[in-house]
């Protein structure tokens, strides 16, 4: 059997493009079982698994929790709001007395950029990052080169253009390694505010005029505005931003070509896309969804069939 070259999912960069394959020809066979009448198979009925969310999450934690369901595995969710985390205790205590209970592994979304790595180094349990601050979401990064695979027959040699805020996004991150990886070209577009200065050192190039980057894209992830984590105005208006970043239906319908449109969400509509563009056939965002629980299930598989050894 094909086994993964790590033992944890740390960040896209640390894998390899074997790995990626491997993730996605799992992820086929899971999602024909999730399209199934009955959705579960027994393969990790002997695992534990440990969800442990230092930041909240609606769409990943529960992408999760299913995927985790779906292979029979036992699951303990962990939110941080309601943990001794507030009374002052340390990540690695907190992770320790749930590992004390029998646990093999864990998720983790935690606001500090590096800690799903520092956790990998200090504790005996397979790790999984679900998100460390503006680092890096691996599987929402593979979930949506599956879905450019799924929905244009491949990824090599697509244009993919990432739009928003990519300063704070770690979504952006993930993506910009999964797609380079698989043979993808890749431009971002956005306010010069919202692009960091490190991004053309990635082998990306900075596309200001929003126009411009769809008339070249195959694929536009459209990001949104992460205003949680913005300290300072980074641009004058909501409605400014909307005007300049923001894609409407009008100006898909105006571009020589169909482009394919995603969004790891949440989507504030209206912002960053239109209702008539998210609900388009030209959208692959629930597409996204549904892949999520299929990648999520093979990359827990793959870790898990480890840890059995």
């Amino acid at each position: 059997m094909k086994e993964l070259s790590v033992n944890h999912l740390l960040g896209i960069k640390y894998i390899t493009r074997n790995d990626i394959d491997l993730i996605f020809e799992t992820a086929d066979q899971f999602k024909e079982v999730i399209n199934r009448p009955i959705k579960k198979v027994p393969s990790l009925r002997d695992i534990t698994i440990a969800n442990i969310f230092f930041e909240n999450s609606t769409r990943t934690k529960l992408s999760f929790e299913l995927a985790q369901k779906r292979l029979s595995a036992d699951v303990i969710s962990f939110s941080a709001a309601q943990s001794s985390v507030k009374k002052g205790e340390t990540l690695i205590d907190t992770v320790n007395n749930i590992l004390s209970m029998k646990v093999d592994m864990v998720v983790m979304r935690h606001e500090k950029p590096g800690a799903a790595h520092f956790l990998s180094n200090n504790v005996k349990a397979s790790i999984v990052n679900a998100g460390d601050g503006a680092h890096e979401h691996p599987t929402q990064g593979l979930l949506d080169s599956y879905t450019i695979r799924e929905r244009l027959g491949g990824v090599e040699g697509k244009k993919v253009v990432i739009v928003g805020d990519i300063l704070h996004s770690r979504v952006a991150l993930s993506n910009i390694f999964a797609l380079q990886m698989q043979g993808a070209e890749v431009k971002v577009c956005g306010p010069k505010t919202l692009i960091p200065r490190y991004i053309e050192s990635l082998g990306v190039k900075v596309e200001p005029n929003l126009r411009k980057a769809l008339e070249w894209a195959d694929v536009a992830n459209m990001l949104r505005v992460q205003n949680e984590r913005l300290d300072v105005n980074y641009f004058p208006s909501t409605r400014e931003y909307a005007q300049q970043y923001g894609v409407d239906k009008a100006l898909l319908d105006s571009l020589d070509k169909e482009i394919v449109i995603m969004h790891p969400g949440p989507i504030n509509r209206g912002v960053e896309i239109t209702s008539d563009v998210a609900d388009s056939r030209q959208s692959v965002i629930l597409d996204q969804v549904e892949n999520g629980v299929a990648v999520r299930m093979a990359v827990i598989y793959l870790l898990a069939s480890k840890i059995k050894q």
